[in-house]
């Protein structure tokens, strides 16, 4: 009788324990956060012996169903980090989800044989996965890229005393504290008070001062201007030339005298006698001419 209800506690807890996995598996059929963290905590936490043959498992044999269910016994120590970064403005669900990319990194690389619970290797593992996303989407500009600037990204704000400026003698300390120069402290104080700035104005109105209106070059050394200019260059000279070898002698004779003259130019009339035909017809030889010499700059 006793051995019947021992085995009917273990079918129903093993019953459980699936459908967690499937739910947790699948967050968005928890509906909330909430739910989601309180199918984690209800997760079976595994004895050493269990994650040490799992692992063993995982490491010889490729055994993907060993590494699911190590990776759903330590999904409460993501849920547990995740809390730690809660400050810097980013939902929870999604440094959840970053941290357990991190846990199945860690899972991949665990090597059982070391004598360290997975729980101690894993934090690493998360901890960097988490500090990636946010260091990616605290802002728009990234803030911190080399090393020093990542360890002064996540320990200055809590080192400087009542969030206030610090002073010349509190920047050394901080820098002989995190191993880092001087210079590193105050230029990351400086990056974490800023903000993100729009370049152009959020609306229509003409009294906002965005950036785009003093940020612009006036000068001759702007891109826009300078192709703009090599453009209107290029057609003034070399492209003008094409485009008017590509017209018949009268034709270029025609214009040449009407629109490149010192002088002012050719009336109609004159060179209505020149060729021996009426003004009337210059006008229109003049008008297709004109027409494909527009066409072909305009190529």
């Amino acid at each position: 009788m006793n051995t019947s209800l021992t085995q009917s506690s273990a079918s129903a807890a093993a019953a459980t324990s699936q459908a967690l996995a499937l739910a947790v598996a699948n967050p968005g059929a928890l509906g909330t956060l909430d739910a989601y963290i309180s199918a984690v905590n209800r997760l079976p936490v595994l004895s050493p012996e269990q994650e040490t043959d799992l692992a063993r498992r995982l490491r010889d044999n490729g055994d993907l169903d060993a590494a699911r269910d190590l990776v759903l016994s330590h999904l409460r120590l993501v849920v547990s980090v995740s809390r730690q970064y809660m400050g810097y403005g980013l939902p929870q669900a999604d440094l959840i989800q970053e941290g357990n990319v991190g846990l199945m990194k860690a899972v991949k690389r665990f090597d059982p044989e070391r004598g360290v619970r997975l729980v101690s290797f894993a934090v690493h593992w998360i901890k960097a996965e988490i500090h990636e996303f946010i260091i990616r989407n605290w802002r728009l500009v990234k803030v911190a890229t080399t090393k020093a600037q990542r360890k002064l990204f996540f320990n200055l704000r809590s080192m400087r005393p009542d969030g206030q400026t610090l002073s010349p003698d509190q920047v050394s300390e901080i820098a002989s504290t995190l191993n880092v120069r001087e210079q590193d402290v105050s230029e990351m104080e400086v990056r974490l008070a800023g903000r993100d700035v729009a370049l152009e104005a959020q609306d229509d109105d003409e009294d906002t001062f965005a950036p785009i209106a003093y940020l612009s070059d006036d000068g001759d050394a702007e891109p826009g201007q300078v192709l703009e200019r090599r453009a209107h260059e290029m057609l003034q000279g070399e492209g003008l030339r094409q485009a008017l070898d590509g017209l018949d002698e009268r034709s270029r004779r025609i214009v040449e005298a009407r629109w490149l003259q010192d002088d002012g130019g050719a009336t109609l009339h004159e060179l209505a006698q020149e060729f021996g035909v009426s003004a009337e017809r210059i006008r229109q030889i003049e008008a297709a001419a004109m027409k494909k010499l527009r066409k072909a700059l305009s190529a």
